[in-house]
């Protein structure tokens, strides 16, 4: 008997943008992989439907709200639909899963394992993806783990799932 697991999904910066369908950002990932509104929207929806919770790393939180003080035109209803995200995800809105479980990430220890993953990925990962690839480890503790982003620099960093053991009945 198989216990099943919980499958999160981490939302990267770039694929939020596209969700929110945001100016000079309405396609993300190389040629062979694009992703635009029409198709991660479907993803999100499809994901949903199978009961994957999401979440957001508070590095796509900071940087997507970064873009959107630059963007043309009305920030103003970008940061209001970026909001209810980030209290959805507060609030432990299904599907979100609450932004607080994140909190030993941000610990002094965390930051240290943060900045020591960053110094032996700085040519290759941003801070802030470096962040959220500790997200996913976190959460791959818990169950299976997908980086939704058309970084695929970033995907690369995607921590690989061991396999579920049950224990048995004695």
């Amino acid at each position: 008997m198989s216990i099943a697991r919980h499958k999160y999904l981490i939302l990267d910066t770039s694929i939020l943008c596209v969700w929110l369908k945001m100016p000079d950002f309405e396609t993300c990932g190389p040629d062979d992989n694009r992703w635009d509104y029409g198709r991660v929207n479907e993803k999100i929806s499809e994901e949903n439907g199978l009961g994957t919770y999401f979440v957001l790393p508070l590095a796509s939180i900071i940087e997507t709200g970064n873009h959107i003080t630059h963007i043309r035109g009305d920030r103003r209803k970008f940061a209001i639909e970026l909001s209810k995200i980030i209290n959805n995800s507060i609030d432990n809105n299904s599907p979100w899963v609450a932004f607080s479980n994140q909190k030993e990430l941000w610990s002094p220890d965390g930051l240290r394992r943060l900045t020591d993953r960053w110094l032996k990925t700085v040519d290759v990962l941003s801070l802030g993806d470096a962040s959220i690839v500790d997200v996913a480890e976190y959460y791959c503790s818990l169950g299976d783990v997908e980086i939704f982003s058309g970084d695929q620099g970033l995907i690369a960093y995607q921590p690989k799932h061991a396999p579920y053991i049950p224990r048995r009945r004695k």
